[in-house]
């Protein structure tokens, strides 16, 4: 009985039962099996994932962006929604999680870092929107060095640095905001003012260095403000001193100038620049300085009209000519003429650079007439010397003998024009024998012989403060005796001139044999030593020499490009 109970039991368990207990019993056998691949499925499948999640986005915008994140390589990321037709649903605590370089992953917002992303007062991103700021994120990739923070548009804090915050980057990848900050590009201008800032290091460091050494010449003494400065300026100028010659006009006004008068250094200063290639360059994106190649002397013969004495020609001439090269080239502009340079030994150099405001107050003005009351700034303006060339040669208008074999204290010889040699022939002409001032020389003394036999030249200003006969004085060893009002000393910037020449103002003219006679024999000696000495900076030669006239003048232009300093954007700085 019992074991048939046991049976009875066992059958009622796996017998058919009613309908209700077999339905039960299916159900049980597609459950479990469901379960199981539920948990298989739920343990082997990686939860780390590579879909691009845009925060907050509409589900109507998903595949879209989707669609877009694909389609851009710069992101690295792989986008899987297309796969999926499912929508979805963010959680508002999952941010967009994007493959950098390799890494993958999601990131969730601490509370403050949630509160920081809703600070925005920007609208929540459309797909294309958002998938174009990462696109924007990952353009520029050549300035990893940049070290600064830099916060965009939904105030979230991206330190440049290599690799961002909360991201993970490859080596060699990185991530820059542009149109947000300005980059610091490396353009040709930025290369150029480079160079100047380290020519400018080293002139610094050249005042407390030792002495260099140069095959040619090595500048010393107390002729020079700081002679080692000056060296070290010299040879940086030769160093890398690039100047752009516009090409722009014909002669005789443009590229000729005279060479064989009182003006000459008009000329031949367009002359030798026009066929120099050691400073002259052809690419004026290289260019630190860019030359106007008119000349105002030639002015005065072909433009000016001497029966009207009306300047506005020249001025005309002045005016469209620099018109033409901003039209053509972008460096007037760029830096309002604070890079260019024109020279004028004519008298009417200052007015003609009064044609256009920012030639007369920005550009650098290289002018014999340095004349302080005429509007002439010695900070960016250039005093160059005046020197009356007969041939294109110096033989015969240097030398002398030396100091102890000068007979005569003082010389001058010379026309009567302007308000100061007037007083000087009422005072001493023909009134002493140790000053001979003389309107015209007598029969048969030559003029250069009287310079060399005497100890101090007398060197008036006329209608215009200039004067050849200071560069006469130096050529033939004899100390300068400078007398004018509101002059500028050429290449006053590096020489020192009261160590080799003596200053004597308007009014102390009747006083001139007593300042010079209470000049001691050992200071005259000392000062007329320093003349043969600076003089070869005031040499004329073809071809030029370093140190001489030519090489001066550029290098009193290249310090003033070195007190400014240009930018693209139509910027100039004064350091």
């Amino acid at each position: 009985m019992g074991r048939d109970g046991n049976k009875s039991c066992f059958a009622c368990c796996f017998s058919t039962p009613t309908t209700s207990s077999s339905s039960a019993i299916k159900l049980l056998f597609f459950i479990v099996p469901l379960i199981l691949v539920s948990f298989i499925v739920f343990v082997l499948v990686p939860r780390n994932s590579t879909w691009a999640l845009i925060y907050s986005l509409p589900p109507s915008t998903s595949a879209v962006a989707a669609a877009a994140a694909n389609s851009s390589e710069k992101l690295g990321a792989a986008v899987h929604a297309e796969s999926s037709q499912q929508v979805l649903d963010l959680p508002s605590r999952v941010v967009k999680t994007v493959d950098v370089g390799g890494s993958s992953g999601e990131a969730t917002l601490s509370d403050s870092d949630e509160v920081a992303v809703n600070r925005s007062a920007s609208p929540p991103l459309s797909a294309v929107e958002a998938v174009t700021k990462f696109q924007e994120l990952n353009e520029t990739k050549e300035y990893s060095s940049l070290n600064t923070s830099i916060t965009d548009s939904d105030s979230l804090d991206i330190t440049i640095n290599g690799t961002p915050n909360n991201a993970t980057t490859s080596l060699n990848e990185t991530i820059a905001l542009p149109l947000k900050h300005s980059r610091q590009v490396r353009t040709k201008l930025d290369k150029v003012e480079a160079g100047l800032q380290r020519a400018r290091s080293a002139i610094r460091e050249a005042k407390n260095g030792s002495q260099l050494q140069d095959p040619d010449y090595v500048p010393i003494g107390p002729m020079y403000w700081d002679a080692k400065a000056f060296h070290r300026s010299y040879l940086e100028m030769e160093k890398q001193f690039k100047v752009f010659v516009y090409k722009e006009g014909e002669p005789p006004v443009f590229h000729d100038g005279p060479c064989k008068s009182i003006y000459s250094m008009e000329g031949n200063f367009i002359y030798k620049l026009d066929v120099d290639t050691k400073f002259q360059t052809k690419d004026p994106q290289k260019a630190h300085v860019f030359y106007l190649p008119f000349s105002v002397a030639k002015m005065v013969r072909f433009v000016y009209s001497r029966d009207s004495r009306d300047f506005s020609p020249i001025r005309r001439t002045v005016v469209d000519y620099i018109n033409l090269v901003a039209q053509k080239y972008p460096y007037w502009n760029r830096s309002h003429g604070a890079d260019h340079f024109m020279l004028a030994c004519h008298d009417w150099g200052p007015e003609a650079s009064f044609s256009l405001p920012h030639l007369e107050k920005n550009s650098i003005r290289a002018l014999c007439n340095a004349n302080t009351s005429e509007r002439f700034n010695p900070v960016k303006d250039v005093s160059i010397p005046e020197i009356n060339l007969i041939t294109d040669k110096l033989t015969g208008l240097m030398g002398g003998p030396s100091a102890s074999q000068r007979q005569i204290l003082a010389f001058f010889a010379g026309g009567v024009h302007g308000p100061i040699r007037p007083v000087l022939l009422e005072h001493w002409e023909d009134k002493d024998e140790d000053i001979k001032v003389h309107k015209y020389l007598p029969r048969g003394v030559n003029y250069y012989d009287m310079m060399r036999n005497s100890k101090y030249c007398i060197c008036p200003s006329g209608y215009e403060v200039a004067s050849p006969r200071i560069v006469e004085a130096l050529y033939n060893g004899c100390v300068p005796v400078l007398i004018s009002k509101s002059y500028v000393a050429p290449f006053s910037d590096v020489l020192r001139w009261k160590s080799f020449s003596v200053t004597v103002s308007v009014d102390d003219i009747p006083k001139l044999k007593e300042i010079l006679m209470n000049i001691s024999t050992r200071q005259y000696i000392r000062m007329q030593r320093r003349v043969l000495q600076v003089r070869r900076h005031f040499e004329f030669n073809s071809p030029p020499k370093r140190y001489d006239v030519f090489h001066m003048i550029l290098h009193s232009v290249w310090l003033r490009r070195l007190n400014v300093r240009i930018t693209d954007d139509h910027g100039v700085v004064a350091n």
